[in-house]
């Protein structure tokens, strides 16, 4: 989700005429694929999603991106492997990627994967088939580092403020919450915590299964609410009692379908979802409906469709307990994360 617009490449002024026999200099003029292009990979275990870009002012351009929902680690919860249907899709995804770094002559890139590769017992296995078919090399990162880097890529915006603020990350598999003083130029964290419960893996654990029954259903998002409070019980017991004003950002694929439902979008706009502030209330009351419909009634909303009308549900109890945690009256939803997060650091490493 989210592709953004190529920006075009900047072109200095002419040059000032000479005498009248001087013959023209022309100066070597970068070309727009000649400019260095720097990559990051994230596949997590509902999304594989890219972002290709080269560096502007103290930030960058994005010149290409791809997402695609291959759901890595569907059926992992209960066998403990990746499925070989969901490698073959993962695969393919990597494939189109790879195709995409090769077009756009890409300087330097970093490709990472996270918690279903990091529960799986063929995940390194996984690791090097995908680097023997695509010759993309996937580095499974510590839920530490990938907290850092959603942080890295998203805190630009956190509503301004005092004190400490949150920001979260609903995975398919695992759900990251980072607690950090924002007063300085960039992020410190001040602690963190990773729970076990994404919207795969609570959906394949407690989900309704596609209940017909209403009250099956509301028992289910019980059940997926009480989870994920538990969760992350040991997280909420370290929190600084009574926050003034605490202020909550969220990046994930579940805040931003909500925040598409929201603003009834009838198709997915980057523009107007990124940077949006939304009145937890109104999240709540989203959260709530949904978790009472049918996935066929879910379904019907342009931003969650088929693919993501199994899963929302559990998107929206994970989010209702962070709500409950840090009780913000207000969240924002960034359309960023983890991609952006390896870039600024590839382009920090690299640049004079």
């Amino acid at each position: 989700m989210g592709d953004h617009p190529a920006t075009m490449p900047h072109r200095h002024p002419p040059r000032p005429p000479g005498p009248a026999t001087a013959r023209p200099v022309h100066q070597a003029r970068k070309r727009w694929h000649d400019a260095p292009h720097y990559a990051a990979l994230d596949l997590g275990t509902n999304n594989c999603r890219l972002l290709i870009a080269r560096p502007q002012g103290n930030g960058f351009a994005v010149v290409d991106a791809f997402s695609r929902i291959v759901r890595l680690g569907e059926g992992l919860a209960s066998s403990g492997r990746l499925s070989d249907a969901a490698i073959d899709r993962t695969i393919a995804a990597l494939r189109v990627c790879a195709d995409k770094l090769r077009r756009r002559n890409v300087l330097v890139a970093r490709s990472v994967a996270t918690e279903a590769c990091r529960r799986a017992e063929n995940g390194p296995a996984f690791i090097e088939r995908a680097y023997a078919e695509t010759g993309i090399r996937l580095d499974i990162i510590s839920a530490e580092e990938e907290a850092r880097l959603a942080v890295l890529g998203c805190h630009a915006l956190m509503e301004p403020g005092d004190g400490p603020a949150l920001i979260f990350d609903i995975g398919g598999g695992s759900t990251e919450l980072v607690l950090i003083d924002a007063s300085g130029p960039e992020p410190h964290v001040l602690d963190w915590h990773s729970a076990p419960w994404g919207v795969v893996s609570l959906t394949e654990h407690a989900g309704d299964s596609g209940a017909t029954d209403a009250s099956a259903r509301l028992a289910a998002y019980a059940r997926m609410r009480q989870l994920a409070t538990d969760s992350f019980a040991e997280f909420a017991a370290r929190l600084p009692a009574s926050p003034v004003a605490p202020r909550l950002l969220g990046t994930s694929g579940t805040v931003t379908t909500l925040a598409s439902v929201y603003l009834e979008l009838d198709h997915y706009d980057r523009a107007q979802v990124d940077g949006l502030i939304v009145p937890a209330q109104s999240m709540r009351r989203i959260s709530s409906d949904l978790s009472g419909m049918s996935i066929a009634e879910r379904s019907r909303f342009p931003c969650i469709g088929t693919e993501r009308a199994d899963l929302v549900v559990a998107g929206c109890a994970i989010l209702e307990s962070i709500m409950d945690v840090w009780p913000a009256e207000r969240l924002g939803v960034a359309d960023r994360g983890i991609r952006e997060g390896i870039l600024r650091r590839l382009m920090g490493a690299n640049r004079p």
